[in-house]
Parts: structure tokens; sequence; C-alpha cells
């Protein structure tokens, strides 16, 4: 039994029990008690509606915050020991909605090679890891350009290859394609995807986009602090009525037509007639009007 505790726990990445936060003494609690375990190499998206609590669980994934009770491990590791924050921040990296906030440098390549230079990783060693970076991100012939001058979502890939350039176990993306237009979104997407298929990087997707939430090995769907649904995409998009209650934000109908199309779902008459289905999802993912024979 003791060893079957053991390796479970070798094989978890980031797990919270009996999170309990609040912003103020006398607010009502952000995360309300939530338990849940991310194991490594999974890909785990957070869905939920806007004040639901899912972007104050991705700051307790990288220690950003401390629970007011309860316990969050990433790895081996309790976020409230101080004295390997350090380790803690180099096994789970955080990308944010604005890729602008962590951008520094007036060159890409130097941008990625920003936090190894502050923790002194050798020169030969730092080249190394800049040029796989931007090749994993897919931003490598970007890397003479000023990010002033790339796309949103070319800026929002420089901030991944900042990040994976540090080695991380995690990658948590808190909104990171909020801001992006669909093209940037689903090149961001691919990036990530790859990074979790290709290179084993666990993966938390904060989102309150259905059609990305669909392609995730796993979907967690929040609600005043606390997990109201969770299973594979198919087992949580097939409760539409139950989704749909949840009020997230979905700003086009053709958004959850994605997404049960994704999960291989049928769609319902309520949602989306069948003949637009194909139109819906090529505007929704082109931001253009679709062809004639689409």
């Amino acid at each position: 039994m003791e060893r079957d505790k053991m390796n479970e726990h070798a094989q978890t990445m980031l797990e919270a029990k009996d999170v309990v936060f609040r912003y103020s003494e006398t607010g009502s609690n952000a995360i309300d008690g939530l338990s849940m375990q991310v194991k490594k190499g999974e890909y785990v998206a957070v869905l939920g509606a806007n004040g639901c609590g899912k972007s104050t669980l991705a700051k307790h994934f990288n220690a950003i915050l401390l629970p007011a009770s309860g316990t969050v491990w990433i790895e081996e590791i309790p976020t409230t020991d101080e004295d390997r924050l350090m380790e803690m921040r180099q096994k789970v990296g955080m990308v944010f909605q604005n890729p602008d906030n962590q951008i520094v440098a007036t060159v890409v390549e130097e941008d990625v090679a920003f936090a190894l230079e502050n923790l002194g990783v050798p020169r030969d060693e730092m080249r190394c890891r800049v040029d796989d970076a931007m090749q994993m991100a897919g931003i490598y012939k970007y890397r003479e350009k000023a990010p002033h001058k790339l796309s949103g979502g070319q800026k929002q890939r420089v901030a991944i290859a900042g990040v994976i350039a540090m080695r991380p176990d995690c990658l948590v993306l808190d909104e990171a394609t909020a801001m992006l237009d669909p093209i940037g979104r689903e090149k961001v997407m691919h990036t990530v995807h790859k990074l979790n298929r290709d290179y084993g990087i666990t993966v938390v997707q904060i989102t309150h986009y259905m059609e990305e939430a669909a392609t995730a090995d796993r979907v967690v769907v929040m609600s005043a602090g606390r997990i109201v649904m969770e299973g594979t995409p198919r087992q949580v998009f097939s409760q539409v009525e139950a989704v749909k209650a949840l009020h997230l934000d979905v700003p086009q109908s053709a958004e959850l037509c994605h997404a049960l199309t994704q999960a291989g779902l049928p769609m319902p008459d309520d949602v989306i007639r069948p003949e637009e289905c194909a139109a819906a999802i090529y505007k929704t993912l082109t931001g253009k009007e679709p062809p004639r024979d689409v």
C-alpha cells in the first residue's frame, strides 16, 4: 500500500487538496475547498465563467498565490516551502493573457534568454536552450526581429519560448489565447499541443473557449470556486444543458458546435443547425466569412 502511494505521488505533477483562498478577509472564497490532481504528461483544460476562480487556481500552481487553508504541491514540494520557490518556478512555467507583460527585451532571442541570464546559466548552454526553445515554439525565424513588430500570436509564442527555455516539466496557460485573433489562437494552440505531445510537457490550460478544451485529455469545469464537472471532453460536452446552465462565456453558438464536433458528439438542433456547422466553424477559426462552398 505504501509503495502504491509513493508511485502515485511520483506520477503526479500538481495536486491541490482542500484549497481555500480569498482575496480579502471579509470577501467570499475565490477558491472554496477545491481538490484536484494533474498527472505528469497530461493535458488538462480548466473551463469556467468569468469570476469562477480558474485564474486564481492557475496562480496557485506556480506559487504566485498561497492557499489560506489546504495544500498545493508541485510534484513533492508544498508551495509554502519558500526555500524551494525557485525550484518550483522552474518546474512550472506560467504564460499569461497579455504577452506584452512578459516580453522585456528589444530582440526576440534576447527576450527568450532573459531568465537564463538572470539565473547565471553558462553561455554555451544558454545558446543551446534558447535555440531549442525558439524551434519548439515555432519562432526561430523571428529570432532577430523586434517583438513589437510581431503579431499577437507570434508575441505569445515568444513568451512561451521564454518559459520553455527554463525547461519546465509543466506549462500553465492562464487565458493565454484570450487576446488573440482566431489565426493567432490556432497557431499558439498548435505549439502547445506539440510541446505536450512531442516533448511530454504537462499542460494546464485555463480557458473559456470550448473548442480549445475539446482537444484536452481532461476537462475540469469550475463554478464559484469549486469543481462542478470533470471528465473527458466527450463526457463533459455530452451534458449540453448542464454546460449551458453554467453560463460559460460562449460568444457564438459556433464554439459549442465546434467543441461537440471535436469531441465526436452530435449537435443538438437548439445549438446550431447542422447545415450551418461547417460555415460557423470556418468563421470561428479564421475570422473570415467562409467561401460559398463551405
